[in-house]
């Protein structure tokens, strides 16, 4: 049975993480990329967390060993599979305890070597967390841009060009506004979060810089690190600016038109919509509101969430970013993208690009 530390898990290719916490173990907290083959289902850790209480440790582990050994071979085999495909399965628990250890026994004798994470998900989480200022890289590029300029759109194909983006609302699935979850699911943890920047970070190692849009500190469920928005503050700012009309054609394609004839989503613009009415000072715009979103007139909505509730709040954040402002043109991401990568190579002809030398 082999041991291996995290820093030698995150610094190779041929290694695949294999969790064998319960799903909703896994769910919570994982490591990008690991493979979730669990020795009890969530309903069996609760019975077995519950007979430890009541009955004490032997009758605890005498349970688990019951319900496990008709597994045995069906999650050695799963194991064995993922060998089969070229990488070297690690298995790991919560903080490498008898979990991970049963797991690597019960393969060892088998015939199949076995390797074990030092630690388990709570010394990843505490090495990541470690690791994260370090890996920054010591500039920040960041984009600007009232609601609906296009400034994912933006990022995403400087990303494809391989320009160094850091996509903060990916990593937070959530796209950082009120209505940021509609049709993605829930937003992601804090766990979760730091573990994908974690994960970018160390594939952004060595670029001198790196481009992000300016989110506030909360994004949904999770938080920016004070370090990075800090170094957000002084960075190379571009203010991508484009039509009112442009932006709510982006937003109602985005948000909207995928969902339209959904109640679900109705339902969930009417609930979004009055925890912001309070906001709104004119009964008359409340009014304007209410009745927008009861005739499915989303374009209205959002018109008038623009400029009476993102927009006056946005001109107010931006006052807290340090230096001068480089305006883009952002009707076309796509024209945008390629202004922004011109001066870029005048700002910063160093520039680092991901997989290049």
């Amino acid at each position: 049975m082999l041991d291996i530390t995290v820093d030698e898990l995150v610094r190779s290719d041929k290694y695949v993480p294999v969790d064998v916490r319960s799903p909703i173990e896994h769910e919570e907290a994982a490591i990008p990329g690991s493979v979730n083959i669990p020795l009890f289902t969530n309903e069996e850790r609760q019975e077995i967390g519950i007979l430890y209480k009541q009955a004490g440790d032997q009758a605890a582990k005498w349970r688990a060993m019951e319900i496990v050994s008709p597994k045995l071979p069906s999650l050695l085999h799963e194991i064995k599979n993922l060998e089969a495909t070229g990488v070297k399965p690690v298995i790991h628990c919560w903080r490498g305890g008898s979990r991970s250890k049963a797991v690597a026994s019960f393969l060892e004798f088998s015939g199949v070597p076995s390797i074990r994470l030092t630690g388990g998900y709570r010394a990843y989480r505490e090495y990541t967390l470690e690791k994260i200022p370090e890996l920054l890289p010591g500039k920040a590029v960041v984009l600007h841009g009232l609601t609906g300029t296009g400034k994912t759109d933006i990022l995403e194909m400087l990303q494809n060009k391989g320009f160094p983006v850091v996509d903060l609302e990916m990593m937070a699935n959530h796209r950082g506004s009120l209505f940021g979850t509609i049709g993605i699911g829930d937003g992601h943890n804090q766990k979760t979060f730091d573990a994908l920047l974690f994960k970018r970070l160390l594939e952004l190692k060595g670029s001198e810089y790196f481009i992000v849009e300016a989110e506030s500190k909360r994004i949904g469920r999770v938080v920016q690190p004070d370090f990075m928005m800090n170094l957000k503050k002084t960075g190379t700012h571009f203010l991508v600016q484009c039509s009112l009309e442009n932006r709510v054609d982006r937003i109602y394609g985005e948000y909207v038109e995928p969902y339209k004839e959904e109640q679900w989503f109705q339902n969930e613009v009417i609930e979004k919509v009055s925890k912001i009415e309070k906001r709104l000072k004119s009964p008359e715009l409340v009014q304007c509101i209410e009745d927008a979103t009861q005739n499915k007139n989303y374009r209205e909505v959002i018109s008038i969430l623009l400029n009476h509730y993102y927009d006056p709040r946005y001109n107010f954040t931006i006052k807290d970013y340090i230096g001068e402002f480089i305006t883009i043109n952002g009707d076309s991401s796509a024209s945008a993208a390629v202004e922004i990568e011109r001066h870029l190579e005048k700002l910063l002809p160093t520039k680092s690009m991901v997989g290049t030398e």
